[in-house]
């Protein structure tokens, strides 16, 4: 891809293709050349996996850090890179505006803004400050000289608010604020999805749940599938089995299923 094109003119058209597309998510530069390599369309962050990698519990990363680390993954390959900023600068709508200037700065082809405040004392931002916050980021993505994909989120299911009438009352107002696409993550059921996708007109980006398949999701009327911390946590999932194999068993077997050390030196010497 030619890096002087509009990358968020990119990122914008895979939601308007017929098909669905899966947006994997890398938690370092190895993990987003080693995707893109297997062709993927785009990227998206995780900020607990990148947390994790780090050492950090999720929302422990500052906000200077995970923008230097968004533009470590945007140099990384020529896909769309879209990031998982959590709630952004801060709490205010002007802060919210200036997540988007920030992420547009670091090359990014999109961003998400959560309703989820940081604090699980008070985890879920007022309805109207929410949607406040959305309508700022969405002038200011509107603002920017190239095209820019502004995804909110509404947090209820991740915070023990299985509220479904609450969430979609938030996407359907964050819609109408401008954000492009929406997004609730957390949600368990076929049925939850189809009613999140029906109740809005915009694209719906939905976090894969396991026993549904890519094609599920689709039908439910997902545009965009994401896989959040997934591919992390799968990752130190190996990595445990495999110590416990050494310890357990004094044997080393995992690694006959382990990508091979000539493939991953082909890859990063390009």
């Amino acid at each position: 891809m030619d890096k002087s094109r509009d990358i968020g003119a990119v990122f914008r058209a895979l939601h308007t293709s017929a098909d669905a597309f899966v947006i994997p998510n890398p938690w370092d530069v190895g993990t987003a050349k080693f995707l893109a390599s297997l062709g993927f369309k785009a990227l998206a962050t995780t900020s607990a996996g990148y947390a994790f990698a780090r050492g950090r519990p999720d929302g422990g990363i500052p906000f200077d850090e995970m923008i230097a680390h968004c533009k470590e993954l945007v140099a990384a390959t020529d896909l769309p890179v879209s990031a998982d900023l959590e709630n952004g600068k801060g709490d205010t709508p002007d802060s919210a505006a200036e997540t988007v200037f920030a992420a547009e700065a670091a090359g990014l082809a999109g961003c998400s803004i959560e309703d989820f405040s940081g604090d699980e004392t008070n985890a879920i931002y007022e309805f109207q400050h929410a949607v406040e916050r959305v309508a700022a980021a969405s002038e200011a993505a509107r603002s920017l000289r190239r095209d820019f994909v502004l995804t909110a989120r509404a947090e209820n299911f991740l915070h023990d608010r299985s509220d479904l009438d609450d969430t979609i009352r938030r996407l359907r107002a964050f819609e109408e604020a401008g954000a492009d696409v929406l997004y609730a993550p957390g949600l368990t059921s076929i049925d939850q999805v189809k009613a999140v996708c029906s109740a809005l007109t915009k694209p719906v980006n939905i976090l894969a749940v396991p026993g549904f398949s890519v094609r599920d999701l689709a039908e439910a009327g997902a545009k965009r599938i994401s896989l959040g911390s997934k591919l992390t946590t799968a990752a130190f999932g190996a990595v445990e089995a495999a110590a416990r194999e050494m310890l357990d068993e004094g044997t080393v077997d995992f690694s006959r299923k382990g990508t091979s050390f000539a493939r991953l030196q082909a890859l990063f010497s390009d």
